[in-house]
């Protein structure tokens, strides 16, 4: 199904569930995972903030103003390039010259660089105000087990490349995704309902290269560390790529539903209208 499919609901078609959230702090952070497990982009979304607040995230991502949640992603940046890409004419056979002119047989290479990147996002992070000191905390420990899997796998393997691409191409012409033109003109939720397929070839290709994110989210374990009122700490341990991730995680109540503070702070700052004054011939 195609996204021009996806923008068209049918008339008698049911209104979204009304109710988002978790009903504790503890499912906050475990229904989140367990749709990021699913592969399931829209109902992230969905269940990441208020009612309230949709209507003016889906204004932002139609005026191409926001692409939250994708933005939570790591190299959130670079996606409008990758759909461009996976949606070319030919895209395959574009991506695996690409792949063997660039990377095949690169094995040194790729490891240093994946050693390299790994200390520059650690110190990213560390420098760089806009994360909250439980992202911060969170990240650099998903950054030093991401850049060990990295610096071991077989990235530069031909055979995988091939199968990567050809998987994330058809996902791809599946979900109709096109350019990011064409995914702002969708609307959120239809938008993210038909980049689903392609993040789920994504895990999918991924646990050929030892990386498996499902194993992660499966290994998710919530417990709430303290509650003061409508704030709350969680506590979110997992393994990612062999490694342990212990985090804490803050979330707040929102008119009786439990939020993640961080997910709820970066929608608010997308949803909102910038002023009238900020373009290039503002004061």
């Amino acid at each position: 199904m195609g996204l021009g499919a996806c923008t068209r609901a049918p008339a008698d078609a049911p209104e979204p569930d009304p109710v988002t959230g978790g009903a504790t702090p503890a499912e906050a952070v475990s229904s989140l995972t367990a749709h990021l497990r699913s592969g399931d982009l829209a109902a992230f979304a969905h269940d990441a903030v208020p009612p309230a607040l949709a209507p003016a995230l889906d204004q932002a991502w139609r005026e191409g103003r926001s692409r939250w949640p994708l933005t939570e992603l790591p190299l959130s940046g670079q996606i409008p390039a990758v759909l461009a890409a996976l949606s070319a004419p030919q895209a395959e056979r574009t991506l695996l010259q690409a792949f063997n002119r660039q990377f095949a047989g690169a094995d040194r290479e790729l490891r240093s660089a994946a050693i390299a990147l790994g200390v520059f996002a650690a110190q990213y992070l560390e420098h760089d105000g806009a994360f909250s000191d439980g992202e911060r905390a969170h990240y650099t420990q998903l950054v030093a087990a991401i850049s060990d899997w990295a610096a071991q796998a077989p990235l530069s393997d031909r055979e995988r490349a091939r199968a990567a691409i050809t998987a994330l191409v058809e996902a791809s012409r599946q979900g109709g995704v096109g350019d990011d033109a064409r995914l702002g003109q969708a609307g959120m939720p239809a938008g993210l309902t038909a980049l689903s397929p392609v993040f789920s070839a994504a895990k999918q290709q991924l646990r050929a290269y030892g990386l498996d994110l499902d194993m992660a989210f499966d290994s998710l374990e919530v417990s709430l560390l303290e509650q003061t009122g409508d704030t709350a700490r969680v506590r979110m341990r997992y393994l990612l790529a062999g490694r342990p991730v212990d985090a804490v995680v803050a979330v707040e109540r929102v008119a009786g539903r439990w939020y993640v503070t961080d997910f709820l702070r970066h929608a608010r700052a997308a949803a909102a209208v910038p002023p009238a004054d900020a373009g290039p011939g503002g004061s």
